[in-house]
Parts: C-alpha cells; sequence; structure tokens
C-alpha cells in the first residue's frame, strides 16, 4: 500500500531539484525522495521525473509515499551536537541542523535520541520507542537548545510543564523587512494549510497560538527579533510572520526571497532557539541553558551588517 500525496509547487521551490523539494515538502530524506523518483513514484503534471529535474512553481506534484512503518531510533554519532549539562535527570543538548529530535517515518538522518544513545547517554523509557525521554521537539531546520529526560520523573514533570507552557522558550529569528510594530504580539489561530497539507497556514479554525517579538536589530533588507512562545504549535514562528510577510530569511516554503537567501548563504530557515528556562525536575531550583548562533546563521547576520 501506498500512499498519494498531491500538491501544488510554491514559488519559492521554483527550480529546484526534484529530490531536494520532495524532501522539504514531504519530511522524507533527499535519498529517499531520490529513491522515489527513480522508482517512477514522482510525477509532476502528470509526467514521471527524474531526481535531478527542476520543478517550476504552481506545476502540480503528486507523489507515492510508502505506507508509514514502525521506526526505531538509529544509534550513530550526531556530528556537531553538543551536551550543554546532564544529570541523573536531564540532558540538555545543543541540536544543530539537520537533525530530528527523533526518529519518523522517511527520515533515514541522524536524531538526538539516537546520539544521546550512541554517546553513551541513558533516557528515561517512558513515551514511545522511538521517541522515548522526548519532552519538547525542535524542527529538523531549527538548531539551538532542547531538553531531553533521563530519568522517569524528569519525564513527567516535563511532560507536565511544557503542557502548561511554564518553560520559558527563547528564540532568534530573521525575517525579511520590519515587522511594524517592531515589538508586539501575534496572536492568530494555526492550522493545516487548506491546499497544502505539508505545511501550517493562519486558519479560521486552527488552534489558538501566540508569538510575543521585539526588535533586536534592523538592517536594510530584513530584521533580527527575540521571540518568545507563549503557545508552542508546530511551524509556529515561521507561518506567523510568513502571515504578516515578514517570513523568516532561508525558508522559501514560508515565501522567503531566495535571491536574499542566496547572498546570505542560508539553505534552511534562519531561527534558533537560543535559549531555554525550567523548574528543574529533581529539585525545583530555576535552570536557564544557552545556544550561540551556529556558523551558518551568524555569517548572515555579518553580511546584512557589513
Amino acid at each position: 500500500m501506498s500512499q498519494i500525496r498531491t500538491l501544488p509547487i510554491p514559488e519559492g521551490l521554483d527550480g529546484m531539484r526534484v529530490d531536494a523539494a520532495v524532501s522539504k515538502l514531504c519530511g522524507i530524506s533527499r535519498t529517499a525522495a531520490a529513491e522515489l523518483a527513480q522508482s517512477g513514484q514522482i510525477t509532476v503534471d502528470g509526467v514521471e521525473v527524474g531526481k535531478s529535474d527542476r520543478l517550476s512553481a504552481d506545476c502540480m506534484l503528486e507523489v507515492s509515499l510508502p505506507e508509514p512503518k514502525k521506526v526505531m531510533p538509529k544509534v550513530e554519532p550526531v556530528e556537531g551536537m553538543d551536551i550543554i549539562y546532564s544529570d541523573e535527570d536531564i540532558i540538555v543538548v545543543d541540536k544543530p541542523v539537520g537533525v530530528a529530535a527523533h526518529p519518523t517515518v522517511g527520515w533515514e538522518g541522524p536524531t538526538v535520541v539516537g546520539g544521546l544513545a550512541a554517546a553513551g547517554f541513558r533516557v528515561s523509557t517512558s513515551g514511545p520507542p522511538e521517541r522515548q525521554g522526548i519532552v519538547q521537539r525542535l524542527d529538523v531546520g531549527t538548531s539551538g537548545v532542547m531538553v531531553v529526560a533521563a530519568s522517569e520523573r524528569a519525564y513527567t514533570q516535563l511532560k507536565r510543564a511544557f503542557r502548561d507552557r511554564t518553560p520559558e522558550k527563547t528564540y532568534h529569528a530573521l525575517v525579511q523587512g520590519h515587522p511594524d510594530p517592531l515589538t508586539g504580539t501575534i496572536e492568530a489561530p494555526i492550522g493545516r494549510h487548506p491546499s497544502a497539507g505539508w505545511r501550517f497556514a493562519v486558519t479560521t479554525d486552527g488552534k489558538h497560538s501566540v508569538t510575543h517579538y521585539e526588535t533586536i536589530e534592523a538592517f536594510r533588507e530584513a530584521a533580527l527579533l527575540k521571540i518568545h512562545l507563549e503557545t508552542g504549535r508546530t511551524h509556529q514562528i515561521r507561518v506567523h510572520f510568513s502571515a504578516l510577510h515578514h517570513p523568516c530569511c532561508g525558508d522559501p516554503m514560508y515565501g522567503s526571497d531566495p535571491k536574499l537567501n542566496a547572498r546570505l548563504g542560508l539553505d534552511r530557515q534562519w531561527l534558533h532557539a537560543v535559549s531555554l528556562g525550567f523548574a528543574h525536575p529533581g529539585d525545583g531550583r530555576w535552570v536557564t541553558f544557552e545556544s550561540p548562533y551556529p556558523a551558518d546563521l551568524q555569517h548572515a547576520v555579518d553580511v546584512l551588517r557589513a
């Protein structure tokens, strides 16, 4: 059995290779996308395409995906994933871009769960087998600080804390243009995009979503923002600022300018989890952990400053 996904090619992916675009749109690895193309499972306007063919905006893409199957963590070292802090209850990691929090169907790349196992860390056994210990997630294309539960009590308490929205999650984002006002709150419901289920949008029947922001630094073409999430919806920051016509730089899925992306050297959204604060599940003390900008994001800021 297979799942057929039919979707229009967004303008931001115009000219992109088939394997790269399908990887982004369907949330699978580029290798898996290439294999689908080679086996005739990808068509554009009804015509089979190869992995290296180029896509054109507004054409209709159809992908035949394999039936979902149970996935288990692959134990392998994760290059660039630093351990910020660890004790018997928690492990705080600095997640690099291109790394998933845990395994999912179609994702064959590195994961935080697999990287911790390879490094000899033991995590909580609570939760589904493929994401034991995971109490929060960052997108594959988002870097920064995240916490994993090492003990059962930590898993229970941290899951409750994130459900109740008590942790303080701070992100920095580089967005196109300048939000007006320069400091403010975006309160708009988020749900599945009505015509493209692979992404999200502000919708009338979506889930309540609140994003607070302030401008740190304004450049001619973009603004660097400090963002605090009151809610934690999938792609929340990317969706909210795209809806305001200020998409994250480097994020073609939500409308970023390809020319600016290229000038800044970005091949992923400029979005970084810079700090995370929460009550330690062991003794209740408030702890805060921080992550510096990785090299690619710092380079983009340096280009704008220059």
